[in-house]
């Protein structure tokens, strides 16, 4: 053998050193203590207080800071702690409570019961889906440890009727993507419940908050229907995404021009 072909010997041993060590550091990394499920599982039961109880400061305080977010079709990736703030407080039930009168009465009732949530490791601390509903809606979180505590680093919902059309929290996320909702293109949405919504601006008086970024639809044959206002332009998108062996696609997307005044 010559002295050429005896150096590379130290290199695949060199690397299987370090993938050894970083595959058991992993390991280390993806497991949960019966306190941290513990811990989690206080989490997502203090969830719904203060969310019944349009308490939005309790409500932003479960979620990671930075990064954290609540997440659905309608309500789009909630972000910003203020966000966060105005969308507890913006539900309907929450207005008597803002003119002084008694917390709404479903704010102080037990959580239906259903089946018990099962914790599992995740790369970014934990995971578990939690079912909400009768008709099988569900949270889908993720939880990340901080040095407060277990905070979620997402929660994700998914309707009974988004179930039935089977559309998931992944297949929200790649339309997002898709429609550029992860670039900041988008404005926020105001707007009474089931009215007509549009960016703060748009509006004389103060709307609650509605979205944040793009509003996602689900149809009961699996196709979505978008709708974004374009930040600093006016105009607006009205998008129809549907699922092809490649992946989401944007089927039609229209353009309106901002409205004259």
């Amino acid at each position: 053998m010559t002295m050429s072909q005896r150096q590379f010997w130290p290199v695949p041993i060199i690397v299987l050193m370090v993938v050894t060590t970083a595959s058991s550091q992993t390991k280390v990394d993806m497991t949960l203590t019966d306190k941290d499920k513990a811990e989690i599982l206080a989490l997502s039961d203090a969830y719904r207080p203060a969310l019944f109880n349009c308490d939005g400061e309790k409500y932003a305080d479960l979620f990671a800071t930075p990064g954290g977010y609540f997440g659905s079709g309608a309500r789009g990736e909630v972000r910003e702690r203020q966000a966060l703030i105005e969308m507890v407080i913006g539900y309907d039930r929450c207005k008597e409570l803002q003119k002084g009168q008694a917390a709404p009465a479903s704010g102080g009732q037990r959580a239906p019961s259903f089946p018990a949530p099962v914790i599992e490791p995740a790369p970014e601390g934990a995971k578990a889906r939690i079912i909400n509903s009768r008709g099988g809606g569900y949270y889908d979180d993720v939880y990340v440890k901080t040095p407060k505590g277990w905070r979620f680093k997402s929660r994700n919902v998914v309707s009974d009727e988004e179930v039935k059309a089977k559309i998931t929290t992944e297949d929200f996320i790649q339309i997002r993507a898709l429609a550029g909702d992860d670039h900041g293109y988008y404005e926020d949405l105001y707007g009474e419940y089931q009215q007509k919504i549009g960016p703060r601006y748009a509006f004389s008086d103060k709307r609650p908050f509605r979205t944040s970024g793009l509003k996602l639809t689900a149809e009961a044959d699996g196709t979505v229907h978008g709708l974004a206002y374009l930040r600093n332009n006016g105009g607006h998108y009205e998008d129809t995404y549907v699922k092809t062996p490649q992946g989401w696609r944007i089927k039609e997307r229209l353009y309106f021009p901002p409205e004259k005044k």
